[in-house]
């Protein structure tokens, strides 16, 4: 059975832009929520994959440039989805799988190789519980992403 949600056939960029913005938001919400830590916490910690570990003592202009990236990195994220899904119709048509499978993409990308990479050069320590709900988080990233993109126009040849 085919979930089918009205169709609104819109640009690729409205798609990303949307997705992007409203999965990245989201996601903040989530960390603060998995974390019990309030969102300006977490928006520092984002922050901190810049600036390292100084980022924490910051303010408000801190937790301004963690959005920012924050955005920045749901933005290229969605634009990556975008981008294949206009190529490949499966990743429209069946958009919730699709979404769940790009969600384990990015939890991987995002703990395995962002992270430790970043200035913090963190590499993840979950228990069974803290796995559980940071997966959760983005499976749901994954599907806000593939909901907003599964109605883009398809590349012609």
């Amino acid at each position: 059975m085919q979930l089918r949600v009205a169709a609104r056939n819109h640009s690729p960029w409205t798609a990303i832009v949307l997705g992007g913005v409203v999965a990245g938001t989201l996601d903040i919400g989530a960390a603060a929520l998995i974390n019990w830590a309030s969102p300006a916490l977490i928006l520092r910690f984002v922050a901190g994959g810049l600036l390292g570990k100084t980022a924490q003592d910051g303010g408000a202009a801190i937790a301004l440039l963690g959005y920012g990236v924050q955005i920045a990195m749901s933005l290229i994220i969605a634009a990556i989805y975008v981008g294949a899904s206009r190529r490949l119709a499966w990743l429209r048509e069946r958009w919730i799988a699709a979404g769940l499978a790009f969600g384990v993409v990015v939890f991987l990308v995002m703990n395995f190789v962002v992270m430790p990479l970043s200035a913090l050069a963190r590499w993840p320590h979950f228990t069974v519980t803290s796995f559980a709900w940071n997966m959760l988080a983005m499976l749901v990233f994954g599907v806000i992403i593939a909901f907003f993109a599964r109605d883009t126009t398809a590349t012609r040849n």
